[in-house]
């Protein structure tokens, strides 16, 4: 049976047809039972399905094409002019500001793709066939989170050809790829978060819903897209505990010039401490969902 999937083959069955995902490891709900190989194995093929999915249904893939270009072109040309002479120049002086911080933006929007998949796929019995198979549980998270990611650096891509195009000045390339290596691990930490809720919320709408409550508080109360200075005392306290607010601002010093240690160090510890937290309880609500 050839490797290569037809044209009409669905993502499911070049799944169940390719040798390269065959699946042998012997059926049990116990992942520690399963080796580290046969993990990687079950991961690499649950990727290949999910990017197959992916090229099956390319609109999966707008929100990650259209939002940076939207976001990108709506602040600079609606609010660069005023925020930019409040930071001492004009409209490229806001580029400077906003682009890093769109950056950690990027992050977190985008994470909370992979709660409502992760939802949808129960909803439509995909997660059923899933736990049916002799892999370890960890393998299909792990699977979401990895082209989860690949999106998002799509995303981050295209936000820095739209950036370039508005005048962003890219300086510093070691800086920008550290910038976006921290807003990859941040983002992977906030996709157990999102994961546990697309295990534990019935619809992947109720998913988004609550995706939303929590990411516009974080995103609007950080610096990604003004200085926090002229906020009010109560709302710089809570930027200052904001993990956002200091991706931004270590993406900040990162591209463009500034602090970084203190801000770097403090995003790692959030990114380390959410998925320490997150991720154990995300693989037990998938294993024991009933």
């Amino acid at each position: 049976m050839s490797s290569h999937s037809s044209p009409t083959t669905t993502p499911d069955e070049a799944l169940r047809a390719a040798p390269s995902i065959t699946l042998s490891t012997p059926a049990t709900k116990d992942d520690a039972r399963i080796s580290l190989r046969g993990h990687a194995r079950h991961t690499s093929a649950l990727v290949r399905r999910n990017l197959l999915w992916i090229r099956q249904d390319p609109e999966s893939m707008a929100d990650a094409l259209l939002m940076p270009v939207i976001f990108t072109l709506l602040f600079v040309f609606v609010f660069g002019g005023s925020i930019g002479q409040a930071l001492g120049g004009g409209q490229d002086q806001y580029v400077q500001y906003v682009i890093p911080g769109m950056i950690a933006m990027m992050s977190m929007t985008l994470s909370q793709g992979v709660g409502t998949g992760f939802s949808q796929d129960f909803n439509s019995g995909v997660m059923d066939r899933f736990r049916s198979l002799p892999i370890g549980r960890g393998s299909v998270l792990f699977a979401k989170i990895s082209v989860e990611l690949l999106r998002m650096l799509f995303a981050t891509a295209v936000l820095m050809i739209v950036s370039v195009a508005v005048g962003f000045d890219i300086t510093n390339w070691p800086g920008l790829f550290a910038a976006v290596a921290l807003s990859t691990a941040f983002a992977s930490s906030i996709m157990w978060v999102f994961l546990t809720l697309g295990v534990i919320m019935k619809s992947a709408q109720s998913v988004q819903a609550m995706g939303f409550l929590v990411l516009f508080p974080l995103q609007f109360g950080s610096s990604i897209f003004a200085p926090t200075t002229s906020m009010p005392g109560w709302l710089q306290a809570f930027t200052d505990y904001n993990p956002l607010s200091t991706l931004a601002d270590a993406a900040r010093g990162l591209m463009v010039g500034g602090p970084v240690a203190h801000d770097l160090w403090v995003t790692l510890g959030w990114s380390v401490a959410i998925t320490a937290v997150m991720a154990p309880v995300a693989i037990h609500k998938f294993r024991t969902k009933s």
